[in-house]
């Protein structure tokens, strides 16, 4: 099954690192995010990656292409032009990466990439953003989504609060305060979206938002359906995200590292 990444927005709210990569790249722990992604969907069994890259998409491009070397550890004998590789560092993935435009938005980048994505098959497909970590239960997802009979099926989460909440008594003493309270209970697209391959059906031509156009016709289509989520999510939109994910990761509590 293909795992799609959008990858190739700006990142202008985390401009503090996306001045010089793109956002996927931006590193948890000495790792792109992009990186904890991929590593968190090939745990459950993904392991064949389309990236639709735009901004610095060549940084990405690098990156795998130098993976194997950058992850071992090697001697280079300078007299003999030789190179001897000790410990080895794969991952038994297949990753398609493709530049989509710098200024496509996300349903044009999904429908540019379509010859690759279905490469001849029927099969459902997962699409998800670059930026965010999750402990989404993909196979999970996957058997709902077949279930329904939708086209089109998004993984909803119910995202936290970003300020503390308090609560007070009549004389404004404060009774209760919630360092991180469930937030309006709200239910937003978390990513990690099934879909099958008729969705391409209702990508419009032109530049289209893939949470916009798309979306709305699949809602009057009555073919849109939610997976609700109660488990970990967390998007890196700010330095602040970044932060909080990395104090994760350092602390060895990240819930997203799924593998060994």
């Amino acid at each position: 099954m293909k795992f799609v990444i959008l990858a190739g927005g700006l990142g202008t709210r985390l401009s503090e690192e996306t001045v010089l990569r793109p956002k996927p790249m931006v590193e948890i722990g000495n790792h792109p995010i992009l990186w904890h992604i991929m590593k968190c969907a090939a745990a459950q069994g993904c392991d064949d990656f389309i990236l639709l890259c735009g901004y610095k998409a060549e940084q990405i491009k690098r990156y795998f292409v130098d993976y194997y070397l950058n992850n071992s550890d090697i001697t280079v004998d300078l007299k003999d032009n030789t190179v001897s590789v000790h410990t080895q560092c794969r991952e038994p993935w297949k990753v398609t990466i493709l530049d989509t435009g710098l200024e496509t938005l996300t349903g044009t980048r999904l429908l540019k990439a379509k010859e690759h994505i279905l490469d001849g098959s029927n099969e459902p497909f997962i699409v998800t953003y670059g930026d965010g970590l999750s402990t989404v239960n993909l196979k999970a997802l996957l058997a709902f989504h077949q279930h329904s009979g939708k086209a089109v099926t998004i993984t909803a989460v119910q995202p936290t609060g970003r300020f503390g909440a308090l609560q007070f008594d009549s004389a404004d003493n404060i009774t209760s305060f919630y360092e991180k309270p469930a937030g309006d209970g709200n239910w937003v697209n978390g990513g990690f979206i099934a879909c099958e391959p008729r969705f391409f059906d209702f990508i419009p031509e032109g530049n289209v938002m893939l949470e916009r156009e798309p979306f709305t016709a699949l809602v009057n289509a009555n073919e849109l359906n939610a997976y609700r989520h109660h488990g970990f999510w967390q998007p890196m939109d700010t330095m602040r995200d970044k932060t909080f994910l990395e104090g994760l990761w350092q602390s060895g509590q990240a819930p997203w590292k799924t593998w060994d």
